[in-house]
């Protein structure tokens, strides 16, 4: 009878835990091998998009191609209790998940130039942690009509150029561009006036 206890113990505390958590805007891993060994890509990497994480990488996987896309769909939502010094005035609960499936995108491509010369490019995103509230958390209270919500998306495109100097070393480099509208938008109440903004920005 110990023995048995003793073992589902020892099961119990070894099972394994799923995590509720999400990187949100960034991804834990840019590339899907980077992604199945939980982000782990500065000192290896399997593919082409060593751009974006590390560039000396790159001389290390010859000459290929690489395409994907990640399907993201995190569950957004948030809930206010006791508030206003625990009247209760401004609690409630709100969803942001009108959308809620978000494509993300990747590309890489690494050419070998030499034996110990390669010039690639990476190019990930990173985005698809948005809120689209169809009951806006902040109306009613705060005049707000009923949707609101916040989208940041960017595209990095990394080219890149590595060398080996010997089968173990190597050094790189990368002219990171960064590509990227932000949006936000919140709706007042009775006016038919909408607050919204998109910001682009480029640099290098």
């Amino acid at each position: 009878m110990k023995n048995s206890l003793l073992a589902l113990a020892v099961a119990a505390a070894l099972a394994p835990l799923a995590a509720h958590a999400t990187d949100g805007y960034f991804p834990h891993g840019h590339g899907m091998k980077a992604k199945g060994m939980g982000g782990a890509a500065m000192a290896m990497t399997g593919d082409t998009m060593g751009g974006a994480d590390n560039p000396a990488t790159m001389v290390f996987v010859g000459n290929r191609l690489d395409v994907g896309i990640d399907w993201f769909r995190p569950d957004r939502s948030a809930k206010r209790e006791g508030s206003a010094g625990g009247t209760g005035f401004l609690d409630g609960s709100a969803d942001g998940n009108e959308r809620q499936n978000f494509f993300v995108p990747e590309f890489g491509y690494n050419k070998m130039l030499s034996p110990d010369l390669s010039l690639g490019i990476s190019v990930v995103g990173h985005g698809g942690m948005n809120t689209t509230y169809d009951n806006n958390p902040f109306g009613g209270a705060f005049g707000g009509g009923p949707k609101g919500g916040v989208d940041y998306m960017q595209l990095f495109i990394a080219p890149t150029i590595a060398y080996k100097l010997n089968q173990n070393h190597s050094i790189g480099a990368t002219l990171n561009i960064d590509v990227g509208p932000q949006a936000y938008y919140v709706l007042l109440a009775g006016s038919g006036l909408a607050l919204a903004g998109l910001a682009s920005y480029l640099y290098f």
